[in-house]
């Protein structure tokens, strides 16, 4: 499908273009031979934990509204889909552009209520929508036995993103608490069963526990619509900012400061941001 975009749009799509174009070929004399020794070397499986890394630094720009900042991460971003795609060009796998017609298809394909005849008012409809196209999708592509609902989420996602993730996949399904209240009485009974696993000298029990209650925790962050990743991310950074104040305000004299005046302290921390 070919789409017509406005002037501006257009105008701004063929200035982003050339300066894609220029980031593949710097990837390309970087990874040629007499390129860049380090680049030469990397592979897939050395080049994938900057992938994450780059990621965190793009959320740790937005967490910090710092627009500049921003602008620079995701272009760091940027770089590793291109560096992963040279690498498989020089493999014959694919090239990128073949990761972008795959892209620009699908956000075509699901998108039938902005490039086809389907309606579409809501977000909610759109994600039901898009949910829907997606199965009809996997079910195509299908071999052999069905596989579990689950499958399409990612093992090496971070813990709190992948139980979110897998606990929406299987809600969907029909398995679900009818209200938040059977959230509310799960979490009551993990709390009670951690408890009870403390109070003997299995740790593996203890580690149990504890999974079971973060995961009832994260099920009650999807009732809630909380991103419960985003929410401690949040907390953390909160944490970072009040301890760093009882840190100014003890200098020297932090490890012998009695924990009631490290609450003192932390209280007027709390205040300090309201």
């Amino acid at each position: 499908m070919d789409i017509v975009p406005d002037e501006r749009t257009a105008e701004r799509a063929a200035e982003a273009g050339k300066k894609f174009a220029q980031l593949v070929s710097v990837m390309a004399r970087l990874r040629a031979p007499g390129g860049c020794p380090w680049d030469r070397k990397q592979t897939f499986d050395t080049i994938k934990s900057y992938l994450l890394e780059e990621t965190y630094e793009v959320m740790e720009a937005i967490d910090r509204r710092d627009w500049q900042g921003f602008a620079e991460e995701l272009g760091d971003l940027l770089l590793q889909p291109v560096f992963f795609a040279e690498m498989a060009a020089e493999q014959g796998l694919f090239t990128i552009s073949d990761s972008l017609d795959a892209i620009n298809e699908k956000l075509i394909r699901r998108h039938p209520h902005v490039f086809g005849d389907a309606i579409a008012e809501t977000a909610e409809d759109v994600k039901q929508r898009w949910d829907e196209i997606k199965k009809r999708e996997k079910a195509g592509q299908s071999e052999g036995p069905k596989a579990s609902v689950l499958e399409g989420v990612p093992r090496n996602l971070p813990a709190l993103m992948e139980a979110e993730k897998i606990s929406h996949k299987a809600a969907a399904t029909g398995f679900e608490w009818p209200d938040i209240g059977g959230v509310m009485e799960k979490l009551q009974e993990e709390a009670a069963e951690l408890t009870h696993a403390r109070g003997g000298t299995d740790q593996e029990h203890i580690e149990h526990e504890i999974g079971d209650l973060l995961f009832t925790l994260v099920n009650l962050a999807r009732f809630l619509k909380v991103d419960p990743e985003q929410a401690l991310r949040k907390t953390n950074a909160r944490f970072r900012r009040r301890f760093a104040h009882i840190e100014s305000q003890a200098g020297d004299a932090m490890a012998s400061m009695p924990l009631e005046r490290m609450e003192e302290l932390w209280q007027e921390a709390k205040r300090l941001e309201d």
